[in-house]
């Protein structure tokens, strides 16, 4: 016996609504959940107006998704295409993205302007050579480091920072740090809070502390990054020649809002007895002494930065760092062997941006939180030695303290 089975008429909406909920089913299924906002680097601070969240937005654009070309200026020698290949999640580079600096080995300044320096473009566009470190040039490699928080330490009063320093140790606890004091680049204005000896001020970013301000570092690194002149600085890094900008004012001042007003990572585990106890053996050890927990803004026209407390983890200052990590290259008033406090809070998320490793220390060279400890030396050396004595337990603490700041 033959069966018929009539199928009700189903309108073509209806149809389309059915697809659509399985689609939707689907991917909720397939994708991954959106991370935790304490699990990633990038966004913006709390509270920033609809008019400075728009400029935050065009900033990260221009950061994140400008790729350069041939066309719209790259090199012809450069490094990078983009700032974010650099900072992946505003996270700290990896060796693939590691910087080369030559030419400085003393006070004196750069020897070698006149041949490339003060970076190595170890790229380049068809036709044109890569540039190679002249010979017997001093060198050193910098891994980029990660972004977030930068305009929380940009409004640290240079008050507050030579209170820190302790050029001859005069507390006996072994630690004598002291600024990068250099001259300003004539683009730049002293920010209100600066207090300038002899004409030299304190700057306060790069591995060195060789840049003034997020203006400075941002200007250099489109310069000498990505080979992109700017009215701030004409200067093309292959020809040496001035040239018209090849990235206007606007972007730039846009790329530095961006990182002033990029939050800052929080502690993600605060209450765990364990990180407690961590925190705790890092302060009895002297860690503290250089990675200070806390520092406040003065001053900024941005109210979501100004006057706020908040826990980087450095002092801002260089430090004598031991024979072992002696790179032999300098930038203004630092010695070879000096380096400025690195911060460390977002540590623990180092490896999402580093290929699922981490790589610290200012090239890299530390596969883990414990190596990077153990080669401290110089000033650290007492820290060092102590953190050694700890139990592998007491180790441990630290450890999971440093790795959920």
């Amino acid at each position: 016996m033959n069966t018929t089975f009539t199928i009700p008429h189903v309108t073509s909406n209806v149809i389309a609504m059915f697809c659509a909920a399985i689609l939707l089913i689907g991917c909720d299924a397939i994708l991954p959940s959106a991370p935790n906002d304490a699990d990633v680097l990038d966004g913006p601070v709390d509270a920033l107006s609809s008019a400075q969240h728009a400029q935050f937005l065009r900033g990260d654009v221009a950061f994140n998704d400008d790729v350069f070309t041939a066309a719209t200026g790259l090199g012809p020698i450069f490094v990078a295409t983009s700032c974010g290949s650099c900072h992946a999640g505003d996270g700290k580079g990896h060796p693939f993205t590691t910087l080369t600096r030559f030419g400085q080995g003393d006070e004196n300044g750069n020897a070698y302007l006149d041949r490339g320096g003060p970076q190595l473009q170890n790229r380049a566009l068809p036709g044109y050579t890569p540039e190679q470190i002249p010979g017997g040039a001093p060198f050193t490699k910098l891994t980029p480091p990660a972004n977030t928080g930068l305009g929380f330490m940009e409004l640290v009063s240079d008050a507050d920072i030579i209170a820190m320093s302790d050029e001859n140790d005069a507390d006996g606890d072994g630690v004598s740090g002291v600024p990068n004091w250099r001259p300003l680049v004539s683009y730049l204005s002293a920010h209100q809070n600066s207090i300038p000896t002899n004409e030299q001020y304190i700057h306060r970013f790069g591995k060195k502390a060789a840049a003034y301000n997020l203006l400075h570092q941002t200007v250099n690194a489109y310069n000498q990054d990505i080979g992109i002149t700017s009215i701030f600085e004409p200067k093309d890094v292959y020809s040496g020649v001035n040239i018209e900008p090849e990235v206007s004012a606007s972007v730039i001042h846009d790329v530095v809002f961006y990182l002033q007003t990029l939050k800052v990572p929080v502690e993600r585990n605060p209450n765990d007895e364990a990180v407690k106890n961590g925190k705790r053996l890092f302060i009895q050890i002297g860690c503290d002494n250089c990675h200070k927990q806390t520092l406040k803004t003065a001053y900024s026209p941005v109210a979501a930065l100004r006057n706020k407390e908040f826990h980087p983890y450095t002092d801002l200052l260089l430090h004598d760092m031991g024979k072992g990590l002696d790179d032999g290259y300098t930038e203004g008033s630092a010695k070879t062997y000096e380096w400025r406090t690195p911060a460390l809070w977002g540590l623990g998320l180092s490896q999402n941006s580093q290929g699922g490793e981490y790589f610290l220390l200012h090239d890299g060279r530390a596969k883990s939180i414990t190596s990077a400890i153990v080669m401290h030396g110089g000033e650290a050396a007492m820290s060092t030695q102590k953190f050694q004595a700890l139990t592998e337990a007491e180790k441990r603490d630290i450890l999971k303290f440093l790795e959920q700041l």
